[in-house]
C-alpha cells in the first residue's frame, strides 16, 4: 500500500512588528488542504498592517494543484496580498519558477523565485 502525502505546513513567527510565515507545500494540493490552512493564515495575519509579512515558501515537493485548490490559492493571495512585503519561493523545477512569475502579477509585495533556500532567506532579510 502506497500513501500519497499532500498538504501545506505552516510556521508563524512574529519579530517586533514583522510577521514571518514559513510555508512548505507537498504533493498535489487539494481544496481540503486549503480548508485547513486558510483559517490558520487568516488568524495569523489578523490585524496586520500593510506590508509587514515576509513569506518563505518551500515548493520543492509541490507537484501541483487541483483546479479548485488553485482557485483557493488565488483567493487567499488576493485576501492577504496587501499585507505581504516579500515572498521568497524556492524550488527546483522550471514550472515552479513560471508559476511564481505569474503569481507576482497579483501581489502588491515582491515575489522572487530561488533554487536554494539560503539565497531565498538572504533576499528576505535584505
Amino acid at each position: 500500500m502506497t500513501l500519497t502525502r499532500h498538504g501545506l505546513s505552516i510556521g508563524i513567527d512574529r519579530v517586533g512588528d514583522d510577521v514571518f510565515l514559513a510555508l512548505k507545500a507537498q504533493g498535489r494540493l487539494t481544496h481540503e488542504d486549503f480548508k485547513v490552512i486558510s483559517p490558520m493564515i487568516d488568524g495569523a495575519l489578523a490585524g496586520i498592517e500593510k506590508r509587514k509579512v515576509k513569506v518563505l515558501f518551500d515548493v520543492r515537493d509541490l507537484e501541483g494543484w487541483e483546479i479548485r485548490a488553485a482557485w483557493d490559492d488565488f483567493n487567499l493571495s488576493l485576501k492577504h496580498g496587501l499585507q505581504i512585503d516579500k515572498i521568497a519561493v524556492f524550488g527546483h523545477k522550471v514550472w515552479q519558477d513560471n508559476i511564481a512569475k505569474v503569481a507576482n502579477w497579483f501581489m502588491a509585495g515582491d515575489l522572487k523565485f530561488f533554487e536554494h533556500e539560503a539565497d531565498a532567506l538572504r533576499w528576505l532579510k535584505g
